[in-house]
């Protein structure tokens, strides 16, 4: 939106308005005499073929491949972020490669990867490479997903879901104090955009980092699930993530177990039927059939030891688990 001299850039929720040849806060987006341009476009700074469990999707594939990319950039500034070298960074300080859509889906192609995971920094960053990604990867049969933050505006969102197959959603907290003072943002947006993806008809996953002293209520917690159940629904699978100090919070312990148990159990008292915890090995890595309660997808970290899900359905009982499954 053109402003006077100035250009307000409509991507994110932040809307920064920028003067000719300023750059916002994402550090990867410009205004060229009136225009907005990506710096990152065809340039990303990690490239890997990764399990796509690692994203983290459960419900998605599960065993397969998905060749997963990023750019620098971000439209947070959390304080505990892991890759905060190449989200905090600028374009000119990263190693970037040059990898076109077309060459990218053609590589993901040749490993054999059933998705791209458009991830570890915030994929918002790089829409533009990654709406044109992800039309020509669906010619080609692959899936998009994405691991994001879900600080996007509504509009690019939509547009975006028309190609997007899955979203892994970090939903931070439950607070909007805990947004604005260690993320730099707000909750309601990110809720916003959870909604969206719901109208959409996106698969989704929720990830929610457990931080010591900062987001461990379990009354906030409670309310958070149950939100969940009512705007998204009880099949929506949760990854409470255990934390590790990093960054700027580095004066934390890790998350204790304890604290993990109890979030897994209230989430699944407040109805949610697919609940995991993250970054340490317990039987919590498990999917388990809602109806029968057996195990049905045996993991060992990002490995699949055993899969019992067919054609989207619980062998033992018949039970339609949901998700994105082979054929």
């Amino acid at each position: 939106m053109q402003i006077g001299k100035k250009i307000r850039c409509e991507l994110c929720p932040t809307e920064c308005e920028l003067g000719n040849f300023e750059i916002g806060g994402c550090r990867v987006r410009i205004n060229k005499d009136g225009a907005l341009y990506s710096l990152v476009y065809g340039n990303p700074c990690s490239v890997a073929v990764d399990p796509i469990e690692k994203k983290p999707f459960f419900h998605v594939f599960p065993g397969t491949a998905a060749f997963s990319l990023a750019t620098v950039g971000c439209v947070l500034s959390c304080k505990f972020c892991q890759n905060w070298q190449i989200s905090q960074g600028r374009p000119e300080e990263a190693d970037n490669k040059d990898l076109q859509p077309d060459e990218l889906v053609r590589k993901a192609l040749a490993y054999n990867c059933k998705s791209i995971a458009y991830t570890y920094t915030e994929p918002a960053v790089f829409y533009e490479y990654m709406y044109d990604t992800s039309q020509i990867a669906r010619n080609y049969g692959i899936l998009n997903t994405m691991h994001t933050c879900g600080y996007i505006n509504k509009e690019p969102l939509r547009e975006l879901s028309k190609y997007m197959n899955a979203a892994c959603v970090d939903l931070k907290a439950f607070t909007e104090d805990f947004y604005a003072k260690i993320c730099g943002g707000r909750l309601k947006p990110v809720l916003d955009a959870l909604v969206v993806l719901k109208e959409e008809g996106v698969w989704t996953e929720i990830v929610n980092l457990v931080i010591p002293t900062h987001n461990d209520d379990p009354k906030k917690i409670d309310e958070m699930c149950r939100w969940i159940v009512k705007n998204l629904g009880a099949d929506v699978p949760i990854h409470f993530s255990r934390f590790f100090p990093y960054y700027k919070l580095k004066n934390l312990p890790p998350t204790p177990f304890e604290t993990l148990k109890t979030a897994w159990e209230t989430a699944r008292n407040a109805g949610l039927k697919h609940v995991y915890i993250g970054n340490i090995r317990t039987n919590a890595e498990h999917t388990y059939c809602p109806s029968c309660r057996r195990v049905i997808i045996e993991r060992a970290g990002y490995q699949v030891k055993r899969n019992f899900v067919v054609d989207g359905k619980c062998v033992y009982c018949d039970t339609v688990i949901a998700g994105l499954w082979e054929a």
